[in-house]
């Protein structure tokens, strides 16, 4: 789990525009590095949303795209995943692991996120759920599925590592369930998704989120909307 951050809204959707796998067109294209099981990640994207919420009041015309990209914060779990007080326990220690939680807990709910850590019973392994973004980011707007996803841990306590919780989750984000379930049965975007992780790795991405905008401007962490305009701003200078 990264920290809140360093420099390098509510449930509503956001009023701009957004074109997925059109970037040509677009007068803003944002990276986004993140894991699903991380908190400051879910808490990021809620940021990010304010921060072009509150660009679209300035520029009405605004034409957004986004794309989620990979990053496994703990590759090595097994499939099936670990339970996940032995895993706050082997990473954190109990003390630490609950004066971490009370801070993101407290963070969240300024964002309207209503984290509940107590339901979550197992830490995932989350090859699978990023194989499952990637497989609804190529037919078009991940968003959706990233939101329902980020929930189904951390507010639902569901489990990602079981597939026919993300074949549920696939569904009731708008997309086609027999579809999700037979392309999370094969094999398929597993070498694209561990490329791109490993790409991140390559790039120095240690921690997350980290976004990355028109290629030209990144920031690390969950920063505040301001500091995103920033970095937009910077972005999008000539």
């Amino acid at each position: 789990m990264a920290a809140a951050g360093s420099r390098h809204p509510a449930a509503s959707p956001p009023s701009y525009r957004l074109i997925v796998n059109s970037p040509a067109v677009a007068s803003l294209a944002v990276d986004v590095v993140s894991d699903v099981v991380c908190p400051w990640c879910y808490i990021g994207k809620r940021k990010l949303e304010s921060a072009l919420a509150l660009l679209a009041q300035r520029e009405p015309g605004l034409v957004v795209a986004v794309r989620w990209h990979p990053f496994e914060l703990n590759p090595d779990l097994p499939v099936e995943g670990i339970p996940r007080l032995a895993y706050l326990e082997a990473k954190f220690g109990g003390d630490r692991a609950r004066e971490i939680y009370a801070r993101v807990t407290a963070v969240g709910a300024s964002v309207g996120i209503d984290f509940d850590f107590a339901r979550i019973a197992r830490q995932p392994n989350t090859r699978d759920a990023h194989r499952l973004v990637a497989w609804a980011q190529g037919a078009g707007d991940a968003a959706p599925l990233v939101e329902r996803l980020f929930r189904a841990f951390f507010v639902d306590g569901r489990s990602l590592a079981d597939r026919g919780v993300l074949t549920a989750v696939a569904g009731e984000a708008g997309l086609d369930g027999v579809a999700a379930a037979a392309m999370l049965a094969s094999d398929r975007l597993r070498g694209e998704v561990e490329a791109e992780y490993r790409e991140a790795q390559s790039a120095g991405i240690s921690g997350v989120p980290f976004f990355i905008f028109n290629g030209r401007a990144a920031v690390s962490g969950a920063h505040d909307p301001p500091t995103l305009l920033e970095a937009i701003a910077q972005a999008r200078a000539p």
